[in-house]
Parts: C-alpha cells; sequence; structure tokens
C-alpha cells in the first residue's frame, strides 16, 4: 500500500464510508468434467446495496482466445447471450437457476469439449458508488470418460441355502487423480423400477451394505472383494427366495475438487443377471377366516390365522396382525404376545385378545367393536430357523378380509324452550330442555353464547348421569347472577334457571347438549334458543323542568325531576342525584345531594347552604326539589341524574345505568337599583400648576345602600377610544389605582374623596397641560343581603372637560423637525435646545414624549422646576440620560435602542415664577419642540456573527484542524510502516544468501 493508498483509507475511516464492499465469489477452479455431463457452477455476491434479488451475468474466455470475452447467459438481458450459446440457452441446455436472491447456479446440462475455459460471474451495479469486486472467475477443463463397467449376460438357478458369485469388471484412464466406488444392486421383479442396495465399496474403501443386507453382511453370508485391478466379487454363502430376481453392477469415478469437496463425474451401470433361487420344499401359505364380517358396535369379532406347512412340529413361526396395513399385535415362535401402544390400553380392559392355539392356528378377538374396528384385516406368518433369529427364512401375507361395523343408531329427539324470551338485565331466566326417545342415562351440558360473540361457547352448567352437578367458571359465583338452578323433572326433562342476570351479554343463545350412553358408546343431540336480555338504560330518560325560571330574592322555586323506561320504574331500586354549577365564569356542576332508594340523603359538601333550606320528595317516578328563601347564590344551572339497579340485587356499588336530565337556568332577580348619577357635561379652565376638584353628584343615592366610584380620563385625541382608568374607591373607600395612575408620582396627585352622602369629588393637584381631557365617574350600588354584598346597579357621570389657560408669552424653542436613524444597541441623542434666556427669578421644568397610537403622546422623562427627574416608565429608567450642558439644554440620551425605540418624539418645556414669598408658583410661558422621526436599523452582520450563528460552520472550523491532524499522523504511521517492511526484506534475502554460501544450499 502506497502512501496515496494509506491517506485514501484513512479519510474513508473517518468520513465512514467503509461500511461494506460488494463481493462477487465463484466455486473455486480448476473444475475437471468429463465430456457429455450435467455441469453446475455456483456464484453468490455479499456486501451489496440496493434490491435483496441481484443480477448475474456468465461469460467464457477460451483457451483459443484468452483475451476474448464470450457472453453466455444473464438473469436480466435475453439477448445477452452471443450466437455460439444462444440456441443452447433457448432450449435449456444452458440454463442460470436462482437458488437465494444473491445466489445463482449456472448449468450446463451435456457438456461439450469447446465448454473448457474460463468463466466469469459478473453482478451488475445496484449501489450508490462502484466500491468492491463485481465479477469473479475459475476454470472449468473438459476432459474425456474413460469409465467402463461391465458384467458376463448369464442367467443363475441356484438351490435355497446355495452360494452365489458375481464379477464386475470396471476401469479407467483419467490423467487426473480420482476414485472409485462400486455397488451392486437388487431388483425384486422384472418390471420393479426401485432397485435395492446389496453392498458397495464406496470412494473412501468402505463397505456399505443395503438395509435389508446389513444382517447377513455381519455374519459374512454376504461379501464384497476386488480380485485384481480392475475384477470386483460380489459373493452369496447362502441365497434366500427374496434373492430372486436381477442383479446389476453400478460403478462410479469421483474427483476432489480445490474446495476439498469429492464430486461424481461419471456412472456406468452394467447390464442385468438373472437369479432363480428355487424352494426346497419348504414353502408356507397362510390363511385368514372370520366367523362374521358384518357386526354392529358392541358386537364381537373373532378372526383366524391358519398356517399350511409341512412338518410343522419342527418349524418356528412368527404371526403378525393388521388392520388397514398397520400393526396391531404379533406373537413370536413361543407364544408371546406384543401389542402396539395404540391397543395395549383397550387389551388391558379386556377389551382385545390374541393367542397361539397351536403351531399352525393363530386367534385375534375384539370384543365390543367399535366403528375404530373397521377395514381390512391380514396376517403375516414369518419361518424363522430358531427362535429369537432376526433374520427370517420366508414371510408370506394372507389376502385381505373385510371387516364392516355398522353403528348403533339412537332414536333420541331434544327440544330446547324458554319461557322467557324478553327479560330485563336482573329479571330471571328460566330455560328447559326436553329429550324424547333416550332407553339409557343421559348427561346434560348447559352453554352460552353471547350476542355478537365469534369466541367459544361458554359453559353453563352439566349434570352428569348420576346427578352431579358442576357450573361453569364464569357462574360459580352466586354474588352475581344468583345460587343457579338446574332441575331434573323426570328423566327427559331439564330446567335451568338463573335467578339474576346482568346486563345484555347474558342475552344471546343459550344451548342444551345431551348425551345417551350405552355399552362404552355415546349419542349426542343438542339445541339452543335465543334470549333476549335488555339493559337497563334501554329508554331510560330524566327531563328536568321548572313552573318559574326567574325568581325574585327571597320567594321560593322548585325543579321537577321526571323519569320514565321502557319498564315499570317503581319495581327497581332507584335513586336520584340533584347537580347545581353555580353562576361563575369558571366554575362546574357540583353534587347538592343524593337520595338513595331507601331514602337516605346524602348532602354534598360544595353548596352546604342548600342544606337548610331544600325539601326533596318523590312521587312515584316523578323527583321534586324545593329551595325557599331563594338568595343570589342560588342562581345558576341545576340538572339530574337518575339511577337504578337490577330488581333482584341490593342497591349497593355500581348502578345498572345511569340517565342525566336536561339542563334548567333559574335566575334570580335582586331588588332594584334606585341609584341616579347626573349626566350633564361640564368644562373647567385652570391654570398650569392649580389644583382643581371634578365633581360626580348622585341624584338619587338610596338608604341603606354602599356605593363605589371609579373615575376614568379621556384624553383629548382619543375622545372615542377606551378610557383609562384613574382610581377605584370601592363601597369600604379602599382605593384602587388603574394602571396608567399607579406611580407615585400620579398617586400624589389624584385623589379620590366623598365630601358628602351623594358627591364625591376628584382632586388633581399641580395640574399639568398634560392632564388637559375628560373626566367622568361610574357609581356602583352595593346591598347587603343574607350572603354577602351584591351590586345592584350602577350610573355613569356626564363628561367634565379639564382645559388650561395657556400663558400670552411662549418660550423661544427650536421647532423644526427632524428624522434620526440608528442602529440597534447603539445610543442616540435627542436635541431639545431653548434659543433666548428665561427672565429673572423663573425656573423651568422639561418633558418629553413620545407619541404611540392615534397620536396620543406618553410621557417618557419629567423635569420638574426644583430639579427633581421622574421616570413615569419605569422600565426605561435605566436607557434615558437628560443632559444639561447648559440652562436651556434638555437634549435626552437613549442608550442601547431597540426596535420599539422607533418613533415620534417631542419636548415640552415650561417657566414658572412665585408670585411672592411662600406663594405657589404660576406658569409664565411654554413651548413644544419640533417632532424628531427616530427610526432603528437592525445590527450589522460580521462575519464572527455569521459563524456564530451557523452550526455546521462552526463545527466545520472546530473540529477541521483535528482531522487534518489524524489525517497526517495515519499517513506518518504509513509511511514508517512501509520503510520497516522494506528494510525488514532487504535485511532477510541478505540472511538467506550468507546461509545458502555457509551451507551450500542451492535455491530451486
Amino acid at each position: 500500500m502506497g502512501l496515496a493508498g494509506c491517506l485514501v483509507a484513512a479519510l474513508l475511516l473517518l468520513l465512514g464510508l467503509s461500511t461494506g464492499q460488494r463481493v462477487v465469489t465463484v466455486q473455486k477452479g480448476p473444475l475437471y468434467r468429463v465430456r457429455g455431463s450435467h455441469v453446475t457452477l455456483w456464484c453468490k455476491v455479499s456486501g451489496y446495496q440496493g434490491p435483496s434479488e441481484q443480477n448475474f451475468q456468465w461469460s467464457i474466455y477460451l483457451p483459443s482466445a484468452p483475451e476474448r470475452e464470450v457472453q453466455i447467459v444473464s438473469t436480466v438481458d435475453p439477448s445477452f447471450s452471443y450466437a455460439i450459446y444462444t440456441q443452447r440457452v433457448r432450449s435449456r441446455g444452458i440454463y442460470v437457476e436462482r437458488v437465494q436472491g444473491d445466489t445463482v447456479l449456472l448449468h450446463i446440462t451435456e457438456l461439450q469439449d469447446r465448454d473448457s475455459g474460463e468463466y466469469e460471474c459478473h453482478t451488475p451495479n445496484t449501489d450508490e458508488r462502484y466500491f468492491g469486486s463485481y465479477s469473479a472467475k475459475t476454470n472449468l477443463s473438459v476432459i474425456a470418460d474413460t469409465l467402463s463397467a461391465s458384467v458376463a449376460p448369464q442367467v443363475l438357478t441356484r438351490a435355497e441355502g446355495e452360494a452365489m458369485k458375481l464379477t464386475c469388471e470396471v476401469s479407467k484412464s483419467t490423467a487426473q487423480h480420482t476414485h472409485l466406488s462400486v455397488g451392486w444392486y437388487h431388483l425384486q421383479g422384472a418390471g420393479e423400477s426401485h432397485a435395492e442396495e446389496v453392498l458397495t465399496l464406496s470412494k473412501d474403501f468402505v463397505l456399505m451394505p443395503g438395509p435389508s443386507y446389513a444382517q447377513r453382511f455381519l455374519v459374512g453370508d454376504v461379501q464384497l472383494n476386488k480380485v485384481g485391478n480392475t475384477t470386483y466379487k460380489l459373493s452369496i454363502e447362502r441365497v434366500k427366495l427374496s434373492d430372486q430376481g436381477q442383479l446389476y453392477c453400478e460403478a462410479a469415478e469421483w474427483i476432489e475438487d480445490p474446495d476439498e469437496t469429492w464430486k461424481d463425474i461419471s456412472r456406468k451401470q452394467t447390464g442385468r443377471t438373472s437369479l432363480e433361487v428355487t424352494s426346497q420344499g419348504r414353502d408356507i401359505t397362510v390363511d385368514i377366516t372370520a366367523a362374521e364380517t358384518s357386526l354392529s358396535e358392541g358386537d364381537t369379532l373373532q378372526l383366524n390365522c391358519m398356517v399350511g406347512v409341512q412338518k410343522s412340529s419342527s418349524r418356528y413361526f412368527q404371526v403378525l396382525w393388521l388392520l388397514n396395513g398397520v400393526e396391531v399385535a404379533r406373537v413370536d415362535p413361543h407364544g408371546v404376545l406384543v401389542w402396539k401402544e395404540e391397543y395395549e390400553e383397550r387389551s388391558k380392559l379386556g377389551n382385545l385378545q390374541a393367542f397361539k392355539r397351536s403351531n399352525t392356528v393363530y386367534v385375534l378377538t375384539i370384543y365390543e367393536v367399535g366403528l375404530k374396528d373397521n377395514g381390512t384385516y391380514h396376517c403375516s406368518a414369518s419361518e424363522v430357523k430358531t427362535p429369537g433369529d432376526f433374520d427370517s427364512i420366508q414371510t408370506k401375507l394372507s389376502s385381505g378380509i373385510q371387516v364392516d361395523v355398522k353403528p348403533v343408531e339412537s332414536r333420541m329427539r331434544l327440544s330446547v324452550s324458554t319461557s322467557t324470551p324478553h327479560i330485563m338485565a336482573g329479571d330471571a331466566l328460566i330455560l328447559l330442555c326436553e329429550v324424547q326417545g333416550a332407553t339409557s342415562p343421559l348427561s346434560v351440558q348447559w352453554w352460552h353464547l353471547p350476542p355478537q360473540h365469534l369466541g367459544p361457547r361458554v359453559p353453563v352448567a352439566t349434570m352428569s348421569q348420576d346427578g352431579t352437578l358442576r357450573l361453569g367458571n364464569t357462574y360459580q359465583d352466586s354474588r352475581a347472577r344468583g345460587s343457579l338452578r338446574l332441575e331434573k323433572a323426570n328423566p327427559g326433562s331439564f330446567t335451568l334457571v338463573i335467578p339474576n342476570t346482568l346486563d345484555e351479554g347474558d342475552g344471546g343463545w343459550y344451548g342444551c347438549k345431551a348425551t345417551e350412553w350405552s355399552r362404552g358408546q355415546s349419542w349426542t343431540k343438542e339445541g339452543e334458543t335465543a334470549v333476549t336480555v335488555s339493559s337497563m338504560g334501554l329508554g331510560l330518560r330524566a327531563t328536568l323542568r321548572s313552573r318559574t325560571a326567574t325568581v325574585r330574592y327571597g320567594q321560593s322555586f322548585e325543579l321537577i325531576c321526571q323519569a320514565s323506561a321502557s319498564y315499570t320504574l317503581e319495581e327497581v331500586p332507584s335513586a336520584v342525584r340533584w347537580l347545581f354549577q353555580p353562576d361563575l365564569p369558571t366554575s362546574h356542576f357540583q353534587e347538592l345531594v343524593q337520595v338513595f332508594p331507601n331514602g337516605t340523603m346524602a348532602w354534598g359538601l360544595a353548596q352546604p347552604h342548600f342544606q337548610g333550606k331544600a325539601q326533596l320528595t318523590r312521587t312515584a317516578a316523578s323527583f321534586r326539589l324545593c329551595i325557599h328563601n331563594a338568595v343570589a347564590a342560588d342562581k345558576g344551572i341545576y340538572q339530574c341524574e337518575v339511577e337504578v339497579w337490577r330488581r333482584n340485587t341490593l342497591p349497593v356499588g355500581q348502578p345498572a345505568a345511569t340517565t342525566s336530565s336536561n339542563a334548567v337556568g333559574i335566575e334570580v332577580v335582586l331588588p332594584e337599583s334606585k341609584l341616579r348619577v347626573a349626566t350633564n357635561d361640564s368644562s373647567v379652565e385652570i391654570a398650569s400648576g392649580a389644583d382643581t376638584a371634578i365633581e360626580c353628584k348622585m341624584v338619587s343615592a338610596p338608604s341603606g345602600s354602599q356605593f363605589a366610584v371609579t373615575w376614568y380620563f379621556l384624553p383629548p385625541p382619543l375622545a372615542d377610544e377606551a378610557p383609562l382608568e384613574i382610581v377605584r374607591a370601592n363601597y369600604s373607600s379602599i382605593l384602587e389605582y388603574g394602571a396608567e395612575f399607579s406611580s407615585p408620582a400620579h398617586k400624589s396627585r389624584f385623589l379620590s374623596q366623598r365630601v358628602s352622602s351623594n358627591v364625591f369629588w376628584l382632586w388633581i393637584l399641580s395640574a399639568n397641560p398634560g392632564d388637559q381631557g375628560s373626566y367622568y365617574c361610574v357609581v356602583e350600588e352595593w346591598l347587603w343581603l343574607a350572603d354577602g354584598w351584591y351590586k345592584l346597579g350602577e350610573g355613569t357621570s356626564g363628561r367634565t372637560t379639564l382645559e388650561f389657560k395657556l400663558p400670552e408669552r411662549e418660550l423661544q424653542l427650536e421647532k423644526t423637525n427632524h428624522n434620526i436613524s440608528v442602529r440597534e444597541g447603539e445610543e442616540v441623542t435627542l436635541h431639545c435646545l431653548l434659543q433666548a434666556a428665561g427672565l429673572p427669578a423663573t425656573h423651568l421644568s422639561a418633558t418629553w414624549f413620545r407619541e404611540e397610537k392615534a397620536g396620543h403622546a406618553r410621557p417618557l422623562l419629567a423635569l420638574h422646576r426644583d430639579g427633581a427627574i421622574e421616570y413615569p416608565q419605569e422600565s426605561l429608567a435605566g436607557r434615558l440620560h437628560l443632559r444639561r450642558p447648559t440652562a436651556g439644554d434638555f437634549s435626552l440620551t437613549l442608550h442601547s435602542v431597540q426596535e420599539g425605540d422607533a418613533g415620534v418624539y417631542h419636548c415640552l418645556v415650561q417657566e414658572w415664577q412665585q408670585q411672592s414669598e411662600g406663594n405657589d408658583w404660576v406658569l409664565q410661558a411654554l413651548a413644544r419642540s419640533g417632532y424628531i422621526q427616530l427610526s432603528t436599523i437592525p445590527p450589522e452582520s460580521t462575519v464572527l456573527s455569521r459563524i456564530c450563528s451557523s452550526p455546521p460552520l462552526l463545527n466545520f472550523i472546530l473540529y477541521l484542524p483535528l482531522v487534518l491532524v489524524v489525517l497526517v499522523a495515519l499517513a506518518v504511521f504509513c509511511w514508517c510502516f512501509k520503510v520497516r517492511k522494506s528494510t525488514k526484506s532487504y535485511i532477510t534475502g541478505d540472511q538467506m544468501m550468507e546461509l545458502q554460501g555457509a551451507e551450500g544450499v542451492n535455491k530451486t
């Protein structure tokens, strides 16, 4: 690997791209296969991306043109094949078998000499980029088939027990290193297609007998020996009748592939040799008979098996009984009986018997036959040399005898009915199952299939033949449905009673299954009937009404909750719950009281004031709630809930059904307010700095009531806008200032005072031009009733307009309008310059304003005549600074300008003079500056700010040096490794030369 290769590998490792690469693998070569054989070559791909089913293309490079690619077959392109292979591909002489999505086999059905060459398997790219190998090659050589196998054709006749020998000539002349396997096979008859293996000498020189000849091979009766270089001899020391048939030899040539697996490249079969084995007068015959072959269930079947043989006393037999070709039992030469597993239990019960009556007569008896005993019976006799010998001399099978077992018919009839097909939940369910025609004891099973239930049937109850009752799991708890009763009125009449049905789920289908038992047999009949169980909520509804929806304070009102259902409510336990939702914005329904079926009442805790004045009654299905002495707290929405329980249960726990009524609203009317407030408009003109009072007068003020007054202010431009709340004095004379007048300066200048029983004043102290506008009051009448203070009404006064007498002289203030733009975060100075000096012994005050919506100007900063500075908007105090380089300079500096600071600014300057020692200050002159339009500009974007605002760019700049350092380190490491490896190779070469010179060893 060079330095550039190291850098590329390191870069791929850092970028995480070396997660996998495509690798194509083909069967390892070189491979040698014989001409005319069927050849397969496998090819698979791994580490690919894209679809799981990959495509493959096979090509060959012929020895005559090793650089030229000849295309054979493709899984994706039918026109891929060159002309030399087109016909073979179309005729399926060459084709591709897909083993998996990424593995295929190339098949060449008949190998030709021209198929020798280097085969290439190529996979078209499905990856996002080229990475890995996309093809692999292997070599295939076609060699001649030199294998031959022959047996001299002959017909052999041997007597039973005589010896037999056959030879097979097998040879090969393959240049490559191969192994041979030779085997002998036996065919029972001339038309038999399935050959039975006798004995084989494998390619690994191991003798392997067939299953039927394994025992004879172990005792040396069957042998296979190699005689000379090409001769293989089969020897059978004692032939049997079962050896009769045809024998042939099969040879296979095997070669070891480069992947260390052995492949048979050629197989040859010889002609067949016929072998006839003659008996020595020891043949046997087997016959089977039955006393009766047409039986009914419960009858007895007896079968006899007779073995016909000469000199029976000196011979030994093993007999098998078979039903439909399956073994039932066997009797060995000593008469020992062995039952197959499925018949052993019946034999223990005495239903089966088999025994050896004599050496030639065997008996099988079945007591109380059943339908499973139907079929064809055989008996098989096998002769053995001695008792315990597993190798039989001969075996004969009897002809079949057909036994028919007819079922015993039952005349049982069954019907299911109910006297309660339509009931309500809680009612009793009565079911009747009647059985006729039964002559034996019955067992009865009841089941239930709920409505719309797709699962298995639910067992309800079972009564066995002896009258034992067993309940299903669902019905064992008597607390749910009561104690189930299953009664047997007579041998064929069964009644099931479920005392208390739960709900609709107890409806559906109920079935009765009766079973008649006789002589180990059983007959079953079943029937079913439908039952409908209606919910307690079916038709259950409640209607709430009131004769009057509006009630005067102190009167009574009545609510009637009328319940109805599709059944008689008086016959089931029922209860009512009264709910109340107060007339509050965030309220919800609260429980007032619940009346239980036994008349017990439970009062809720949320509204305790109802308990002493509510009256509850019930008549049939009508529930009444009467509220006496209505108060304002009784105003709201009322609702009732009716609950019912099942008929035959105690009204405890969850009810069977619940319904809610409609909601009814009750309005409680308070006493009428007689409050009247003067509504005439007026105006007041004062000089700036003077104190004034705004009057609010009640024309009619009822005695016994308390009054609250709220003062409002409307600036001149906002006459039609929402008023600003100045101060509110509630009925306890507690003052609450509005948001715009909550500063200490405003609280010290605006005061509310009740000067008489029907007159309120709003004092404005040290009025200034900013106080100009309209003022009015809202008076509320409050009355203490039984449960608290209630507002009866309110009245709004007329508007009083406050105007100022402006001084005749005007200060000389700069009136020029300006437009100023400033970048956010910087500071700006707004100028306000007095162009001429004031009069002697006068003091100046200044106020800065910023106009907001609809031309309304809000003060930002006020400089009083005594030099004190006030910030009406406290949030701006930290960013406002009033510059006073000279007495006439009232410039305002705004620090850290924000986007919200944009707007129109101006200042108001006033000149004050004290008339005499201790007297009030009088406004002598005033003036407003020109308007300054302030615009803000977003902060300028810098390179550093761009980097900090982009996380990907910031991460790139931070991690780039680290990546470069790692790359340089890897490059240095690779270079050092290469230099060290080169140095080591040079030293090793020198040492080898010195060793050869010292010992005289020459290189080969």
